[in-house]
């Protein structure tokens, strides 16, 4: 099977790259500031959050703006991979009557464009940084390996949401009630120790909380997460891909 999908990847590459491309112009099209909305929307958000929560948090969180970035751009990616995967099949069935094309480039094309969206949004990340004179761990050259899990989980679960809207329209009406309660569930602006320990034990179920941890690890404690994390990473990635690729 996976030959099979490799083999029609192949033949419809250059396909994808131009629904990305056009994607990108669509997103800024007759916008004053284009792509750089990109990196000034994580920033607009992490002073609106630093504003209501540093205070708050300011005994247990040290560069609250960091933390909160590392968990916003983790979160918003898989939130815009999944959105735009969710409706791409159902939005393309006009295409797809005309001319054959492979139904999963549609929610794979949804998940490659977010992820050219944050690697704008990072840049915001880095302004943060230097602007706060954070010290710069040299773990930070393993931030592509947090990304990396998360497309392939938003890969798998755009897949799945994809064919679920085609039969169930009000698959995308759930899916934004279930969105704004699985963001409470991530701990973008808290930490996890700050909760009651039966919660604590929710949220280590939710495959975000590992993936916005291991960019903090690398980014902010310069730490090389262990085995354990990487394989619950990989494992989390991989059950939603095969489970969507199926």
């Amino acid at each position: 099977m996976m030959n099979k999908y490799l083999k029609t990847f192949e033949n419809y590459r250059y396909l994808l790259e131009d629904l990305v491309v056009r994607d990108f112009k669509l997103k800024y099209r007759r916008s004053v500031l284009g792509f750089l909305w990109s990196v000034l929307n994580p920033l607009l958000m992490m002073l609106v959050m630093t504003a209501v929560f540093q205070n708050m948090f300011k005994n247990s969180i040290q560069n609250f703006a960091v933390y909160y970035l590392c968990g916003y751009l983790i979160f918003n990616f898989v939130l815009e991979a999944t959105n735009g995967a969710l409706v791409s099949i159902v939005q393309s069935g006009g295409l797809m009557k005309k001319v054959y094309l492979p139904k999963y480039i549609f929610p794979l094309e949804k998940c490659l464009f977010s992820l050219v969206n944050i690697l704008f949004s990072s840049v915001a990340l880095i302004i943060v940084i230097i602007f706060i004179k954070m010290p710069i761990p040299n773990t930070i050259i393993l931030f592509p390996i947090p990304l990396i899990y998360s497309l392939v989980f938003s890969i798998g679960l755009g897949l799945i949401l994809a064919t679920m809207n085609v039969f169930f329209r009000d698959i995308g009406h759930l899916y934004s009630v279930w969105t704004t309660a699985w963001m409470y569930f991530t701990p973008l602006f808290y930490p996890i120790e700050s909760i009651p320990m039966g919660i604590q034990k929710i949220i280590m179920l939710n495959p975000l909380y590992y993936y916005v941890e291991y960019m903090r690890k690398v980014i902010m404690y310069g730490q090389v997460p262990d085995i354990k994390m990487n394989l619950i990473c990989i494992i989390y990635a991989l059950v939603f891909f095969l489970v969507g690729i199926i």
